[in-house]
């Protein structure tokens, strides 16, 4: 029997260009929103690093990092490519569409909950706010994300 081999594995993960061109886009995308957040005045706040929603989407310049790489990895006829490229766009469609319908909604709802504490009658919870993106935070990640992955690639 073959025993797993741990770090093994993380070697072999670290080594893999696309994974680290994709996770590295992620982790640049991320720093972007925190840099933005700080320059238009506000206090850091971790969760800005961990968090969703804002400019650039993270999610849109990771996928389309993923999707480039393999594209330039493999050839953009590539089987992978195909697999990468349409779970980008699933990606894409959800980080602007559903996910920021939930927020749209979750605004709403704590609308709601707002008038009905201050007129007391009854005490819920907030609902976060900031789930998904708009089109044009979307756009952009994923031109940041295209563009870093064929400069790092």
């Amino acid at each position: 029997m073959h025993a797993f081999d741990l770090s093994g594995a993380f070697t072999q993960m670290f080594q893999n260009k696309i994974f680290t061109i994709t996770l590295s886009v992620w982790v640049i995308g991320q720093g972007i929103k925190i840099i933005i957040n700080i320059l238009r005045g506000k206090r850091f706040n971790f969760r800005w690093f961990i968090g969703t929603g804002g400019m650039p989407s993270s999610h849109a310049a990771g996928v389309a990092a993923l999707a480039t790489s393999c594209g330039l990895e493999y050839g953009f006829n590539s089987g992978l490519f195909a697999l990468a490229a349409v779970f980008a766009m699933v990606t894409m469609f959800d980080a602007q569409g559903v996910r920021r319908q939930a927020g749209e909604q979750a605004e709403v709802l704590n609308k709601v909950i707002d008038d009905m504490y201050w007129h007391k009658q009854v005490e819920v919870a907030r609902i976060k706010e900031f789930v998904g993106h708009t089109p044009i935070q979307v756009l952009v990640g994923s031109i940041l994300g295209f563009s870093l992955a064929v400069l790092l690639y």
